[in-house]
């Protein structure tokens, strides 16, 4: 059963930076390679929204709008790894951060669809205030 740790979050000024990683443990036959990892975020009173996503193998990234430019997603598969490093942060981007793994875009570009992944995090909490 496969199993994911966020951290990294924490309390930070707007305009500051942070770099949340994704530990994936848990693997029985395929390595991380395999899966399509995503970043989600949920703020108090808000629907969970896809953040960003890395494809296997190439790598391809996607972003949401509102993190283009700012955030960048990257995979370390030696280290089992998924990182989300985050520059001119805002208050906007207060909420939850939750990585998971999908296990069915084996050669495909990932996409930004929570019904996608069947393996989640517990999710780090990421703070931006004055």
């Amino acid at each position: 059963h496969l199993q994911l740790a966020e951290s990294g979050g924490g309390l930070v000024q707007p305009g500051g930076s942070l770099r949340l990683s994704c530990a994936v443990s848990g693997f029985t036959s395929a390595s991380l390679d395999y899966y399509a990892i995503g970043w989600f975020r949920q703020a108090p009173g808000k629907e969970r929204e896809g953040v960003s996503c890395i494809s296997t193998e190439d790598g391809r990234a996607d972003y949401a709008d509102s993190v283009k430019g700012r955030f960048t997603i990257s995979r370390d598969n030696a280290k089992n790894t998924v990182y989300l490093q985050m520059n001119s942060l805002n208050e906007e981007d207060t909420a939850v951060y939750y990585c998971a793994a999908d296990p069915g875009s084996f050669k495909k570009m990932c996409r930004m669809k929570s019904t996608l992944y069947d393996y989640w995090g517990q999710g780090t909490q990421v703070t931006v205030s004055s």
